[in-house]
Parts: C-alpha cells; structure tokens; sequence
C-alpha cells in the first residue's frame, strides 16, 4: 500500500513513516522540506500521484485566530488533490473534546478541519488523540516564571507521542473509518498535579501554584479533554513510566 504522509518529518509523521515502511507498506514523508507545501498546493498533486492513502499530520502554526484560515486552506487544497488523484482514504489527527472547549479558537479551528473532511469527496478517518507526553513542558512554559508554575486543574489524559503514531499508522491501513476513534493515555491528572510530577522528576524546584485562570487548558471544564469511556484506545505507556526514562 502506498501512502503519503502530509507534515511525515515531525514529531508523529515521522514516526509514521517508520511504523508503515516497517510493516512493508510505502509510506513517503512530505513537507515543506520536501518540496510539498499544503497551504499553497505546492507539489501536492505529485506527492499524491498513485497513493492509496494520504495522512495529514500537518499544523497550524499558531494557536490563534489564524488557525481557522489555515485549516479551511489546506483541507480545501488537500481533498481537492487527492479527488483527482483518486486517493481513497484520508485520515487526520485531532483533539479528544475539539467540540468541546469552544472557547479555545484553535479547538474550533481543529473541529473545521474535521468538518472539511467529512464533507469531501474522500472516505476518511479521523484520530483524535490527548495531549501528548512531550508537549507537557511547553504547557508548564506558558504561564512559568523563575519562582513558581501557574496551572489550571483541568482533568487531562495525556498520551506518549509514539503510542500516538501507531495508532494512527494502523487506521491509515485498515479500511475508512468514515468517522472517528479516539485514543488516550492510561491516566487521569489534574494538569497542576502533572506539573508537579514533571518539576520534580526533572529536579525542579519551583513551585506550581494552582490557578484556575491560567494558560490555554483554562478555558477547558470538567471532562471535556478525557476520552470518552465507550469506545477509545487507551494506550499502555504511563506518564510516571515515560518521564521516569
């Protein structure tokens, strides 16, 4: 099965790759480093040219009020692309409790994506995943200073980046979706419990204070960001386990 992976040299797509041509498929990075620019089409149909599968790990990059335009535009260009190339599966990552948090824009942008695709021309899979392991020390840097880390106790479920990719390596073989699976983590924590893990573990000394106000995660309530109970993959690899190596 030959299968272009959109975004396939970052943290997930490359990992990707790997699982799939591992598996004895023909999976092929793309992105701007490889000639194909999704936001302006550039090399896209020649990306596609005799792919069976078109994953798109590509994102926004920032989480502001830009993110919907470039979400509207690149899905627009990619299923245009893989229409005509007969493509017939595409499968996106998104964001367990996208439709949730409507007071996050980039959340409401990643819900777009998600629309764009179900409305296209091409059978689809869409992944959503929990916040990742390794994303967890930019969250604390946001509203970090050299005395203390201020974090909201949002419920989180966060999960190890490779668990992530093969997740999303084995719906990009098997057949579409045409809906979603949502995968997570094995635990639950309140994000400012996380970040006294993960200062401690690293031998930090600051303080976390907790602050129902700060950062992004703020704007999310209750279990908006845990993964629904019927239904979701949950991964093996624990918090403790990951940061402990």
């Amino acid at each position: 099965m030959k299968i272009a992976v959109i975004g396939g040299t970052g943290l997930i797509g490359s990992q990707v790759v790997k699982i799939l041509n591992a598996g004895g498929h023909e999976a092929v990075p793309h992105s701007p480093s490889t000639g194909v620019d999704l936001l302006s089409g550039q090399g896209l149909a020649e990306a596609l040219a005799g792919a069976d599968v078109v994953v798109n790990l590509t994102n926004s990059p920032t989480f502001d009020d830009a993110s919907p335009a470039y979400f509207q535009t690149t899905m627009d260009n990619l299923l245009a692309a893989a229409g005509s190339a007969g493509v017939g599966h595409a499968v996106i990552l998104s964001i367990v409790g996208a439709d949730q948090v409507p007071g996050l824009v980039y959340y409401r942008a990643k819900v777009l994506q998600e629309e764009i695709l179900k409305a296209g021309p091409v059978p689809y899979s869409i992944v959503r995943s929990t916040q990742f392991f390794e994303f967890v020390d930019a969250v604390l840097s946001w509203t970090a200073d050299e005395n203390s880390v201020r974090l909201p106790a949002t419920l989180v479920q966060p999960i190890a980046a490779a668990d992530v990719a093969q997740a999303v390596a084995e719906v990009s073989v098997g057949a579409p979706l045409r809906g979603t699976r949502n995968i997570a983590g094995p635990d639950v924590f309140p994000l400012d419990e996380l970040g006294r893990i993960t200062l401690a573990a690293r031998g930090d000394r600051r303080t976390v204070v907790t602050d129902d106000t700060a950062g992004m995660f703020a704007a999310a309530s209750g279990d908006a960001l845990i993964a629904p109970k019927e239904g979701a993959m949950i991964a093996k690899t624990s918090y403790r386990e990951w940061i402990a190596r």
